[in-house]
């Protein structure tokens, strides 16, 4: 049996000020542990704004080495409250080298690893191919106080390839760092349209792996004013079943209990991973399925 555990979700705004996104942050995980979160989730790229709007050598200043600055202070946090923090990071690897990268933080203080963003967009307004090298660590997992986690960024949240990886790896939850918005001169009908396509995918890879879904966006408008970040952020169960659902305009800080026994329960009832065809599934690793 493997229990129940409160996760928190940690949806807020940044400023150009990377210390002090950072000291907001631990504000919000002392806030979330006080209402009783063991693993604690921070949008991805937490410390700044979205700065891959731009193509600027500058901001390869924002980058740190992990483990660094950022994962100490969170390390001693992390300690302190006793508590899981996934942490979302500018990655600076070497010379010339940069990853969108998420560090884990068990609740003893212990930094357990990291991983580096798999998938890495190039649309407008998020040039992220600039600056990022796509992750060479593989899908992983982490085992932690509570509980054995996988860890996906973004972008990877539309591949059902990464989702699966990481479940049939043992993830007994599966956390999405994440950061996207709408631009602010588009139509209502299409904004809807955009939220409602991320969350259903994220929600099916909780439905296709039996396991629970958390996603945490950040909110306000960045870029200026022509971005705005629509938030609602969200955690699911084993089925996909929506448990918390943020506001797309308000900073929240909130706990979600996951039962993590449904998982079993949810896999035996509705048996996808025991009938998958896996002797089938080959020309997955084509790019296209032609005569080429």
């Amino acid at each position: 049996m493997m229990g129940k555990v409160k996760v928190g979700l940690v949806q807020m705004t940044c400023t150009k000020d990377k210390q002090e996104n950072l000291d907001k942050a631990i504000v919000k995980i002392r806030e979330a542990a006080a209402k009783g979160a063991q693993i604690i989730c921070l949008q991805e790229l937490f410390t700044s704004l979205y700065f891959c709007d731009v193509e600027d050598y500058d901001n390869f200043d924002l980058a740190e080495k992990i483990p660094g600055p950022s994962t100490d202070a969170l390390q001693v946090i992390a300690k302190e409250l006793g508590v899981v923090i996934v942490a979302s990071l500018f990655e600076k690897r070497a010379e010339g080298l940069y990853h969108n990268t998420t560090a884990v933080l068990d609740a003893d203080g212990t930094y357990l690893g990291k991983y580096r963003k798999m998938h890495i967009p190039d649309d407008p307004a998020f040039y992220e191919k600039f600056y990022f090298t796509p992750g060479d660590l593989g899908y992983k997992v982490f085992q932690t106080k509570f509980a054995k986690i996988g860890i996906l960024i973004c972008w990877d949240q539309w591949y059902p390839e990464a989702s699966r990886i990481t479940a049939l790896m043992g993830a007994d939850i599966m956390f999405y760092p994440t950061a996207i918005g709408w631009d602010t001169k588009q139509d209502e009908e299409t904004n809807q349209d955009q939220y409602n396509a991320w969350q259903t995918i994220q929600r099916s890879h909780s439905v296709a792996n039996g396991v629970p879904v958390v996603s945490v966006n950040r909110v306000g408008f960045e870029q200026d004013g022509a971005m705005k970040f629509w938030g609602g952020s969200f955690a699911t169960n084993a089925q996909g079943k929506l448990l918390y659902l943020a506001s797309h305009d308000q900073e929240e800080t909130e706990v979600v209990e996951l039962d993590l026994n449904q998982s079993d329960f949810m896999r035996k009832h509705w048996p996808f991973l025991r009938d998958r065809r896996i002797d089938s599934y080959q020309p997955i690793t084509k790019r296209y399925i032609d005569e080429d």
